[in-house]
This record gives C-alpha cells, sequence and structure tokens, in this order.
C-alpha cells in the first residue's frame, strides 16, 4: 500500500526539485555575467546594469538570521492562498555568505528561540494541501541548531 502523499514545489525555478538522492536542496538565483550581481529568485535581467547576460547559480543551503519579524494574523486574500487555518509564523531574511540576503519563512515561530547571527539551513515546509490531496511545499530556512545525528 502507497501512503506517500504527492508533493509539488510552491513554483518551479525556486529551489532544486525534487531533493534528495544526490540532488541536494539549493535554491535558485542567478548571476549577472556583466557586473556579478547574485540575484533571487534568478531573473533574466540584472537589477543592477539591466544586462540581460546572466547565467543560473545554486546559491548556498546554510547562512545567518540577519533580522526577523512574526506574522501574528492571516494576510489578506488575495493574494494570500494559504491554508485557512492560519498559525502565526516568523519570516526573516537570512544572509547567504558572499552571495545576498534572502527573505524567507522562518520554521521557529517562537521569536524568543531566534536571534540575529543564529546559523541558519535551507527546508522545505508545507504550504498547503491541493483538493486532489497533492502537497505543496516552499521553502523556509530552520536554526541549524535544531539538526540531530
Amino acid at each position: 500500500m502507497n501512503t506517500r502523499t504527492e508533493q509539488l514545489p510552491v513554483a518551479e525555478g525556486l529551489f532544486t526539485w525534487p531533493p534528495g538522492d544526490g540532488n541536494p536542496l539549493r535554491l535558485i538565483g542567478s548571476e549577472c555575467a556583466d557586473c556579478a550581481l547574485v540575484s533571487f529568485p534568478a531573473a533574466p535581467a540584472c537589477v543592477r546594469c539591466a544586462s540581460t547576460e546572466s547565467k543560473q547559480r545554486l546559491l548556498a543551503d546554510r547562512g545567518t538570521l540577519w533580522t526577523y519579524t512574526t506574522q501574528d494574523f492571516r494576510p489578506p486574500s488575495p493574494p494570500y492562498d494559504g491554508p485557512a487555518a492560519f498559525e502565526p509564523y516568523a519570516v526573516g531574511y537570512v544572509e547567504l555568505p558572499g552571495e545576498l540576503l534572502v527573505e524567507a519563512r522562518l520554521t521557529e515561530p517562537d521569536p524568543d528561540k531566534l536571534r540575529i547571527g543564529q546559523p541558519m539551513r535551507l527546508t522545505l515546509v508545507p504550504y498547503t494541501v491541493r483538493d486532489d490531496g497533492t502537497e505543496v511545499v516552499t521553502f523556509a530556512f530552520t536554526p541549524a541548531e535544531e539538526e540531530t545525528s
């Protein structure tokens, strides 16, 4: 009996899919060939110099928490299309060393358990479940201290 839930990414091209088995989870950015600006999500044109010469770049899967806040109320719909049963969550900017700051959901919703400079790692979290039972996942960052060996 197969009890595995079908999963899909929230959007194509944000992160490597499917992760696992030699395909590590990484965000997909771009790097401008003219000025070397790294962007996320990947962009066809550079926001700094407007060059259209860019290449895809897999970003670091670890960084440090630069700043954060909590989302304590359900955002307006539209554009929010997440689950109706809203649970508060944290969002923050994670600095990927030598690359850029990425705005992302954080897996730890308790602000007392977060701190500026805290090591973070990339992970996937459930976003919503479609009517057919397909789980839609998105990327987030989790405190690296949560890792267990």
